[in-house]
């Protein structure tokens, strides 16, 4: 008898059987080689997809520092204005 199979796929077009699976296998695939043999690969993907939610803190953190660096120097830069209208150059 025929019976329904779910599967997942990884960007490689690899099947899964656990979005998991499929998640850890895109991850492997962005860090590339780990180690002298990449044996390291899937335990470095592992260990991001287990800390999902403290890397993404960190990174909105830094993201956050840079915007807040970001806008103060704007804030520093001096305005400079003139009377006569810019004129850009289109090449």
């Amino acid at each position: 008898m025929a019976n329904e199979c779910i599967a997942y796929r990884d960007s490689k077009g690899g099947l899964h059987g656990s979005a998991e699976k499929a998640t850890l296998e895109d991850l492997a695939g962005v860090l590339g080689r780990v180690g002298d043999e990449g044996g390291m690969t899937a335990g470095v993907a592992r260990m991001i997809f287990d800390k999902r939610a403290e890397i993404e803190r960190v990174f909105a953190e830094h993201d956050a520092i840079v915007a807040s660096a970001h806008g103060r120097e704007n804030a520093e830069a001096p305005v400079q204005r003139s009377d006569t209208p810019a004129i850009h150059a289109v090449n």
